[in-house]
């Protein structure tokens, strides 16, 4: 899956959203501890309304370099495990001379696509604009206070 979003800040605060646990609890989900740092563990769990653990992901930081950040997923759904997330960030500018950080997402290595995938890249789109979010205004919108989309969560 790939996705695309762009957000008017420089580069670096994208980038800083993306690099620790503390500030990827800010715009993916609240329960996120550990290392981000090249070759660190990153755990994200991921709760209903109730606080009630409903899943999450083991992640090894597999690229952290200025412009790209990569990690690997090690436990957790079957589907998920050895997929890659990767974010590209690049900075363009617009017509009018405004300059933006561009996000490109992509979650490769999937085994087959299934309704679960269908699922994922939905949910991804929707944190890809918390993320945005959290950078442009100081405030996005992680699980479980995320966007709802369906019977899944």
């Amino acid at each position: 899956m790939r996705h695309r979003v762009a957000a008017r800040v420089p580069l670096a605060e994208v980038h800083a959203a993306l690099a620790t646990a503390d500030d990827i609890a800010r715009w993916w989900t609240t329960v996120t501890i550990g290392d981000g740092a090249l070759g660190g563990l990153l755990v994200t769990r991921f709760a209903d309304p109730d606080g009630v653990e409903i899943g999450g992901f083991d992640l090894r930081v597999t690229a952290l370099e200025p412009t790209r950040i990569q990690w690997q997923v090690v436990d957790g759904p079957p589907e998920w495990i050895g997929t890659r997330l990767t974010f590209d960030l690049a900075t363009e500018v617009d017509g009018a001379g405004t300059s933006w950080t561009v996000v490109l997402f992509t979650h490769t290595g999937w085994r087959e696509p299934g309704d679960f995938m269908s699922h994922c890249s939905t949910k991804w789109a929707t944190f890809l604009l918390s993320l945005r979010d959290l950078v442009e205004t100081g405030s996005g919108r992680p699980a479980p206070d995320d966007v709802r989309i369906g019977d899944w969560h």
